[in-house]
């Protein structure tokens, strides 16, 4: 049984004008059952693993075990790590070494970058771009800005391997989540493969969802809620039910996959901040949500969450949105018909 043969829900989530379903409660608690038991049922359908694997860029700010996984499932040929620390209050450098080790024996090609700037460096240079004046009577570092610079430098060898003939298919962007190879092939799966960007939905303190400052609908609206269906778009919110990709303008959310070909264009996509002077009168905008507004692939090739890739910020919370039985409640499900 594959995910092809599970009957689709959208068709069956009917809505007046208002939102809300017309039909009768017991019709809806059916339904809910329905869903449910969906839900429940392509959780349990593994991810296929594809005949060959794609070569994968992985770069990271931060790192864990399950990278080690990763590189002997698709193979030392088809990974690169591209981790640059900096600024860590921890011990993250003896950790990058431990992992330099490990991804050496494997045979693994990486870019292991350990910056001697520590964090109090970083506040204390003299104030250039990215600095704001605060409520606090201080110029200080603006953090989107500082992180946007962290990923571009991940993303730096790519160019210089690729004069090298040496290229890949997607790049993987990790933060400090639990995962598993299966998430990993999932996630490159998302949509057959056909995507700007896919997304996973990542969890700190679960049923609640984490990143809600990069996950915009497929309006470009934030989350309505925390909790699932977490979604204002209809789009979204069925697919998310249906658990297929769900179209949206905008993730992040612990994982994320994206093809190379972007950041080797004439013009590289890069992470950015939007200006100071929009910053200073206390505007925000995520570098995550930004590079997808600049990738030229976001209008012809989609950007996807997929409900069956779940990450988590500890083992609890990984465990916790990984249960024997669904992972939507059915109070969550009757709140979106």
């Amino acid at each position: 049984m594959n995910a092809d043969n599970v009957v689709e829900v959208k068709g069956y989530l009917n809505r007046n004008s208002g939102g809300r379903s017309s039909k009768p409660r017991l019709h809806r608690r059916v339904l809910a059952l329905f869903i449910q038991h969906r839900v429940s049922t392509v959780d349990r359908i593994p991810p296929t693993p594809p005949r060959q694997f794609e070569r994968i860029f992985i770069a990271s700010t931060h790192w864990n075990n399950a990278v080690i996984q990763l590189a002997k499932t698709c193979g030392p040929d088809n990974i690169l790590v591209s981790t640059f620390e900096s600024g860590s209050w921890d011990d993250s450098k003896g950790a990058l070494r431990d992992l330099d080790l490990e991804l050496d024996r494997l045979g693994v090609r990486r870019n292991l970058t350990l910056s001697e700037i520590t964090h109090q460096d970083e506040i204390s240079r003299p104030p250039s771009e990215g600095w704001i004046d605060t409520p606090r009577g201080r110029k200080e570092l603006r953090r989107i800005h500082y992180l946007a610079r962290l990923r571009n430098q991940t993303l730096r060898p790519l160019e210089d391997l690729a004069r090298n003939g040496i290229v890949f298919d997607k790049v993987l962007f990790l933060n400090d989540v639990v995962f598993t190879v299966d998430d990993v092939i999932s996630l490159l799966n998302t949509n057959d493969g056909v995507y700007a960007a896919a997304c996973s939905l990542d969890f700190s303190k679960p049923p609640r969802y984490y990143d809600t400052f990069a996950l915009r609908d497929s309006n470009g609206d934030e989350t309505l809620m925390q909790e699932c269906p977490y979604f204002r778009s209809v789009t979204s919110r069925d697919a998310l039910l249906a658990m297929s990709p769900a179209p949206v303008k905008s993730c992040w959310n612990g994982m994320v996959s994206m093809p190379v070909a972007p950041f080797l264009s004439k013009t590289p996509l890069q992470f950015r901040a939007i200006p100071d002077s929009l910053a200073q009168l206390h505007v925000e905008g995520s570098e995550c949500c930004l590079i997808h507004a600049d990738n030229p692939l976001s209008p012809t090739k989609g950007i996807y969450l997929n409900p069956r890739v779940r990450v988590g910020y500890n083992d609890l919370a990984y465990a916790a949105v990984h249960p024997h039985t669904a992972w939507i409640s059915l109070h969550n499900i009757a709140l979106a018909l």
